[in-house]
């Protein structure tokens, strides 16, 4: 009798442990970067899935290296997915590679095969692999066809979950003033999660329009043209231009400073663009001619006038999201502290040059990076009512 009492108790205890675990869940992240923990902007995203959201993973399992650590991260980032939505968010993964309904559905549902080359018995061999994931909610489908890294993924899954969750999306409009200057690819992000409006300054910028990107801009602007964008501006509109006073051609390796009316627009609201480019010794890459012994080869160099900036301020919503950035032919941007805050800084082996611009690739011609010892650089900054953004970056959308 005296081993019954508390065993009794102890089942009792277990029982109600059980059923405050059923309601109460929490998963901890462990790592050093918190690889595991999603984003407070994914959680928002979840928190307004008010229906069932399935996700159907289409898989080859024992994938080489990275691409079999990707699979298991993927596992790993859905159960946080699945455990923040309370129920809302449902994931399977389905192995298609000896199942041929399976490999039909697969690719029915938009997740098609690829190519990888694999060691089997000590032979390398092509593989036929899915790396997909499919996503429904209601009657409407989105996919990610292949998954070849774990970088971005989370950007990858939330922006298709916001797609489809999404009851009323905004409107973004577009003004590109540079018929040379393609959006396309950018004008394909955007329509992931946006109602795109292309802008013609002739008539005035419709009220439902969210936010206004004003890119390819190499002059001034007529009377109307101009009337109607600082109109639009002075309601309140959102308005993220991308705008330096440099037009640079690689290819003719010249630089040409220019003059537009948009440069005054920007100045009451606390921002000067200055004549000039910036260097970063964080920078991109391009190919240059090398003499290879008896051949000529494109080497991959770095290339200062291509400053990749790496960390952000997670407290601005505008690029807390980001990893890196890689900006072409950018320049310096003075701003009114009273009214402006920086959001995009180069680091603090930066140069910045004006009036000669040598713009050859070759770093024996170039700016060594001995000489990029000046400080950070703002490039990119916001009003502090957040209602103008700008980045002194022309190509920024290219």
């Amino acid at each position: 009798k005296s081993m019954v009492l508390p065993a009794v108790i102890l089942f009792i205890a277990l029982l109600l442990l059980n059923l405050i675990a059923r309601n109460w869940y929490k998963r901890y992240d462990l790592t050093d970067t918190k690889m595991y923990s999603l984003s407070s902007s994914t959680e928002q995203v979840i928190k307004k899935i008010d229906d069932l959201l399935n996700i159907k993973v289409y898989f080859s399992e024992n994938l080489p290296g990275e691409y079999g650590n990707n699979r298991r991260y993927l596992q790993d980032i859905l159960e946080e997915y699945a455990a923040i939505s309370k129920g809302n968010i449902r994931f399977e993964f389905y192995v298609p590679d000896s199942d041929e309904e399976l490999e039909k559905e697969a690719q029915k549902s938009g997740v098609q095969p690829v190519q990888l080359q694999v060691i089997e018995k000590d032979e390398a061999v092509v593989k036929k692999v899915f790396m997909g994931v499919a996503i429904y909610f209601e009657d409407k489908r989105e996919v990610i066809p292949v998954v070849l890294s774990t970088t971005g993924l989370e950007y990858e899954i939330t922006t298709r979950i916001k797609k489809l969750v999404e009851k009323n999306k905004k409107f973004v409009g577009i003004i590109n003033l540079d018929d040379e200057v393609q959006t396309n690819t950018f004008s394909q992000i955007l329509r992931q999660r946006y109602e795109l409006r292309p802008i013609d300054l002739v008539n005035d910028i419709p009220n439902n329009i969210n936010v206004l990107i004003l890119t390819g801009v190499k002059d001034s602007l007529d009377v109307n043209h101009y009337s109607n964008l600082k109109s639009f501006m002075e309601k309140g509109g959102n308005t993220f231009v991308a705008l330096n006073p440099i037009s640079v051609d690689l290819q003719t390796q010249k630089a040409e400073v220019f003059k537009s009316d948009v440069f005054d627009l920007l100045k009451p609201y606390g921002f000067t663009l200055t004549e000039n480019l910036v260097l970063d010794k964080n920078c991109g890459r391009v190919n240059v001619m090398q003499d290879m012994g008896f051949m000529r080869m494109n080497v991959p160099m770095e290339y200062p006038f291509l400053p990749i900036i790496k960390k952000f301020d997670k407290n601005e919503v505008t690029v807390s999201g980001l990893e890196s950035l890689e900006l072409i032919f950018t320049s310096e941007l003075e701003i009114d502290t009273s009214k402006v805050v920086s959001i995009l800084k180069t680091s603090n082996s930066s140069l910045s040059v004006s009036e000669f611009y040598n713009l050859n690739p070759d770093p024996k011609n170039n700016p060594s990076f001995s000489q990029l010892t000046e400080p950070s650089k703002v490039i990119g900054a916001r009003t502090k009512e957040n209602n103008l953004t700008v980045v002194s970056d022309s190509r920024l959308f290219l």
